[in-house]
């Protein structure tokens, strides 16, 4: 299995490597780190003392283990902290927010001699993976070196689901590899079990994300960054966060009819993957709405659209809004993260296909703390704010219904020391 998977890895890097090449290096002046990624560069353990080496792949995952981050160091200021991503941003964000781990570096490629000088040169305690980080190469270089292994916030969608269940024998395999799993709901337990994963290594401690700790923001600083923004005073203002290709144009076109209605509303749109903002741009000037990017704004501009062309800022546009919207849920992606609005107490609206979220996205509706967008009217209906006062308890529900979900954060840490227990008896 692992020879197939190593010839099917080298093979993908010959299109890989080459893409983003060009694509990163060459038409956004972005580095490839390839030097870390090959192995070349590796971060070396400075102590005896436990290190963990916590591996997410972008900027979700980065920010949704950030107070985990925090609670270790407050717990444990002498352990090691390790933390690798997958892709630029989430190195970006993680450099902004994790202050604390001793190392930040890029995931290796998932190569066995490479994944080999990482744990000869980190020599783990414990590698925790985020999510569904199910990486052949570094699991099996774990179970050589002796190194548990903990899945934190595991989540088993359904596609993916559908993928290890087919194929149910590399996949037992492969999970035999890890030592516990945390997972978010019991829905994930049952999936894991069903794949063949021994019941007793499987605890549903909840969903970090809901833990996650944003920025306090009161009146005053929403006042001040509205001022920013050129938000008058009395305007409403919808936030549509990590939207993906093809859903903007069904958000313009709604937008429009609502202000054909006599919405006096405003959007901000915050494009998921910044790469796809020329288009973003584009449909946004298509239809006579003066569209600005949120780095050119000068202070005073009017606006109809704000293109957020940033990263790391749209929790603090949540913040300021009075609804959101959450991306990749009117095509079928699966859906973002709809708790950082629930955070700030926003009525949540989304689309169809929130898969990712599924459980999250049904508790939400059950309790009255968002609503479905399916239908063009439904999108334009979201902009006319009709129902103030219904949209003001929408966002009431939606911050009691997050804080009554917390407590992941400490079930996962309790693990961990457990882990970590073991290994030094």
């Amino acid at each position: 299995m692992y020879a197939l998977y190593s010839l099917l890895l080298s093979l993908a890097l010959f299109v890989i490597v080459p893409a983003y090449f060009v694509k990163l290096r060459i038409m956004r002046g972005e580095k490839l780190h390839l030097r870390e990624r090959f192995g070349l560069k590796v971060p070396a353990r400075r102590t005896d003392r436990p290190l963990l080496w916590i591996h997410a792949v972008s900027v979700g995952e980065v920010i949704s283990l950030q107070n985990l981050v925090s609670r270790i160091k407050a717990e444990h200021p002498e352990w090691e902290l390790g933390f690798s991503t997958l892709t630029d941003g989430g190195f970006r964000v993680g450099r902004a927010k994790l202050s604390t781990v001793d190392h930040l570096f890029f995931v290796p490629f998932d190569f066995r001699r490479i994944a080999r000088r990482f744990f000869r040169s980190l020599r783990p305690d414990l590698l925790i993976l985020a999510e569904s980080e199910f990486w052949p190469g570094l699991l099996r270089e774990a179970r050589r070196s002796r190194c548990p292994v903990l899945l934190v916030n595991g989540r088993i969608s359904a596609r993916s689901f559908r993928r290890l269940k087919r194929w149910k024998g590399v996949a037992r395999k492969l999970l035999g590899n890890v030592d516990r799993f945390l997972v978010q709901t019991t829905a994930d337990e049952g999936r894991l079990i069903e794949i063949g994963v021994t019941p007793g290594l499987i605890s549903v401690s909840g969903n970090l994300k809901c833990d996650t700790r944003l920025p306090e923001v009161d009146e005053s600083e929403i006042g001040r960054v509205k001022k920013a923004l050129s938000v008058g005073k009395g305007r409403k203002v919808l936030v549509a966060g990590s939207i993906h290709p093809g859903e903007e144009t069904r958000l313009i076109q709604a937008f429009r009819e609502a202000r054909g209605r006599g919405s006096d509303i405003l959007l901000i749109l915050a494009p998921r993957h910044p790469e796809k903002f020329a288009d973003f741009e584009k449909n946004a000037g298509n239809d006579g709405f003066v569209a600005r990017r949120k780095t050119l704004l000068r202070p005073g501009q009017a606006w109809d659209i704000l293109l957020v062309d940033t990263i790391g800022d749209l929790a603090r546009l949540y913040a300021l809004a009075d609804a959101a919207f959450i991306g990749g849920s009117l095509i079928p992606w699966g859906g973002q993260n709809l708790l950082e609005p629930a955070f700030y107490g926003k009525p949540i609206f989304f689309g169809p296909h929130m898969e990712n979220f599924a459980s999250l996205a049904d508790e939400f509706v059950r309790g009255g703390a968002a609503k479905i967008v399916k239908s063009p009217e439904d999108l334009v209906g979201m902009f006319l704010f009709n129902e103030p006062a219904g949209l003001e308890e929408m966002g009431k529900r939606a911050k009691a219904l997050l804080n009554s979900l917390q407590g992941a954060t400490q079930k996962t840490l309790a693990s961990i020391e457990d882990l970590i227990a073991r290994r030094h008896e």
